[in-house]
């Protein structure tokens, strides 16, 4: 067995996988898009796929890997590998065992962990949180999901802390994917503008948004369809984007004012893309809200960009 491990990376729109070695430098990598259709176990299968090709990047098969750690959304059980209510992914409402169908197809040890937590610990350990003592992580992707180290520790509560997304930014609010009001996903999300953006477009609205979207071969709003319709100087997209960080910017100072951390790391699809363009405007957003607002939070963007949820799901292997 060589001392090489693997890491998976679950999003609502894409797999992405490495192999790394003990300090996390990459040694092979690769990625797939998160079927849309089918269940569980199709998506399992997809990111057996995915793995099999970054080992074979890395020349290794699976089976000679020290083990593989998956960051999961939902609620992931880090002691039986079964990931429940997982809903940015297809038909996932209830539990699957997914470490134990992993082992199975890779023929190696899997560990499953929450994909925000295990991300913010990657940058914690080997990106732009390090050097802090504690930190909130938010990652702004398909949901906005959170991570949390405090006095140098993962902060996991009893098994669902750092669910940032669902903090409450206003009463009564917009409708959100889990199915209340009010959520700062329901202002943030990838998914939630999409469903928005779609709104207004059939309402009337101009957008160039689905046209590129279109044309780029793509059948949901992705980050990168983002960033190339802000770039073409779309209006409806400047808008929501301009609403999801403002909402963020609330969220987050009120977890501030609750842990008082040394540091926010943004991090996800939209928050790699846009973190730097934005981060003064979240910046001035956030401090409208804090209560101690003479000694904010450092505000980082995310060092290890796409790859950092699967480098640090491959912490997970000990």
């Amino acid at each position: 067995m060589s001392d090489l491990r693997g890491g998976i990376d679950l999003g609502g729109t894409k797999i992405q996988t490495v192999v790394v070695e003990a300090d996390g430098t990459l040694r092979g990598e690769a990625r797939q898009p998160t079927p849309t259709s089918g269940g569980p176990a199709d998506v399992a299968r997809a990111m057996e796929d995915a793995l099999r090709e970054a080992a074979s990047a890395a020349g290794i098969g699976p089976a000679e890997l020290r083990g593989v750690g998956v960051g999961s959304p939902g609620d992931a059980d880090g002691k039986t590998g079964v990931v429940s209510g997982a809903r940015n992914l297809p038909c996932w409402e209830g539990s699957f065992a997914l470490g134990e169908e992993l082992s199975k197809a890779l023929d190696t040890d899997v560990r499953i962990g929450n994909d925000v937590q295990v991300a913010v610990e990657g940058e914690y350990a080997v990106g732009a949180g390090k050097g802090y003592n504690s930190l909130l992580g938010v990652w702004w992707g398909t949901g906005v999901g959170g991570g949390i180290v405090l006095d140098g520790k993962p902060w996991l509560g009893r098994g669902a802390a750092g669910e940032i997304g669902h903090m409450v930014v206003k009463r009564n609010g917009a409708r959100c994917p889990c199915g209340r009001r009010g959520c700062m996903e329901a202002y943030a999300g990838r998914a939630a503008m999409e469903a928005k953006a779609r709104r207004e477009h059939a309402q009337g609205v101009k957008t160039e948004i689905f046209k590129i979207m279109e044309k780029r071969g793509k059948d949901r709003l992705t980050s990168s369809v983002w960033e190339h319709a802000l770039r073409e100087g779309d209006a409806l997209t400047e808008s929501l984007l301009r609403r999801a960080v403002r909402y963020l910017g609330t969220g987050i100072a009120s977890a501030v004012n609750l842990l008082d951390v040394e540091a926010v790391v943004i991090g996800g699809g939209l928050g790699v893309r846009f973190g730097d363009r934005f981060m003064d405007h979240l910046t001035k957003e956030m401090h409208k809200h804090l209560f101690v607002d003479d000694r904010p939070p450092q505000m980082q963007v995310a060092e290890l960009g796409d790859l950092g949820g699967a480098i640090g799901a491959s912490l997970l292997v000990s």
